[in-house]
């Protein structure tokens, strides 16, 4: 666990950070895909890539994306510090979490738009439930819900609110203990993120 001292601000645990999930099913079909189309216009990079170790040798970590560092204050001041994924560019988006069964340390996946943005998200071929957070650029939480696992075709598609910068997704239920809820403000660092 890593701490952030800021200021006057109180500075509590927040789970997460180095998660293990290893306990997800070992099926390579965990899906977390964009429906609609995104902006062809990418956010620069903003840090080197990083391999997270896993425990399980079977394990599907995400591949092609970089680790980066965020902090989630939540209403009364604490402070989460958190490591996920980066989905930035259009392609990125729409692979999301599929085919992956391990987070490999990492909190979530960050989903990056260029410019405010709407749309719907759904889940094809995944075996682990997941929740997701809305953002809009200033931080400011919009909106979460639980996603499930979905093996039908079609699956079914999660409308998102309006004018979303920054979508987080975590394994089911665990967004609270990353800071990510209602009052909290989101912040990418911009960063890499060192795994404890």
């Amino acid at each position: 666990m890593r701490w952030l001292c800021c200021c006057l601000l109180l500075v509590t645990a927040c789970a997460g950070s180095g998660s293990d999930d290893s306990d997800v099913a070992s099926d390579p079909l965990v899906s977390a895909t964009q429906v609609t189309a995104a902006s062809n216009t990418t956010v620069a990079a903003l840090t080197t890539t990083v391999v997270a170790p896993t425990t399980d040798p079977a394990a599907v970590v995400p591949t092609g994306f970089e680790l980066v560092a965020a902090t989630a204050r939540k209403a009364d001041g604490t402070i989460c510090e958190l490591c996920l994924w980066l989905a930035e560019s259009e392609d990125q988006r729409g692979r999301g979490l599929m085919f992956v069964t391990d987070l490999g340390g990492a909190d979530g996946m960050v989903f990056v738009y260029p410019e405010p943005h709407s749309g719907a998200f759904w889940m094809k071929n995944t075996v682990t439930p997941l929740s997701i957070a809305f953002f809009d650029a200033a931080g400011t939480f919009l909106d979460a819900f639980d996603m499930e696992p979905c093996t039908a075709d079609p699956c079914p598609q999660y409308p998102t609110p309006d004018s979303f910068t920054f979508a987080i997704e975590a394994t089911q239920g665990g967004l609270s203990d990353l800071g990510l809820e209602p009052g909290s403000v989101f912040q990418l660092l911009g960063t890499p993120c060192p795994l404890a």
